[in-house]
């Protein structure tokens, strides 16, 4: 599938550039002067790279996360006593993940519904979370900011139906656990 997403690309940029590179001279490199269906995956790469040659870079909300600059953050010797607010501080802007788990006595259905309440609770908050069911009785919350992650998680620890939720690997109980 995406490599003929790539062959697709190629075909436009041949119809929309026949002749891509600046040459210096009149000669063509050896692969250009090659039949498109005789186009290996080099050639299709190099006539990528020709391509996009003269766009401009993408701004740094645009790239891929793991290209995006790291966020800078203060820090603040006297939050030592609160390692949960580093930790905020440090994923904020980056993706994260939440385990959550719902206590075994209800059905997957309720465990979905509940689920769901609680992705549209967190919403109604702004706090911004995909919810995926991983099973009978965990779901994932992913969160585009991760420093929401412990926002979300003040919010479900209080909930009667949570069992527990793991963020970073820590496990956080429910209050209505014990």
């Amino acid at each position: 599938m995406a490599t003929a997403g790539l062959y697709f690309i190629v075909f436009l940029a041949l119809v929309g550039c026949v002749n891509c590179r600046k040459h210096e001279g009149a000669e063509k490199p050896e692969w250009a002067k090659k039949d498109i269906r005789d186009y290996n995956d080099a050639d299709l790469e190099r006539l990528l790279d020709q391509w996009e040659e003269d766009e401009e870079p993408l701004e740094p909300d645009e790239l891929p996360e793991h290209l995006r600059p790291q966020p800078q953050f203060q820090f603040d010797p006297t939050a030592l006593n609160d390692p949960e607010q580093l930790l905020k501080a440090s994923k904020k802007g980056r993706s994260l993940m939440m385990f959550v788990k719902v206590k075994s006595k209800y059905s997957k259905n309720e465990v979905e519904e509940i689920t769901k309440l609680w992705q549209g609770s967190l919403h109604n908050n702004h706090v911004q979370a995909e919810r995926y069911m991983v099973d009978d009785q965990r779901a994932i919350f992913m969160f585009g900011d991760g420093s929401q992650a412990w926002d979300a998680k003040d919010f479900l620890v209080q909930q009667e139906q949570l069992e527990d939720c793991t963020i970073d690997n820590k496990v956080y109980p429910g209050h209505h656990t014990r």
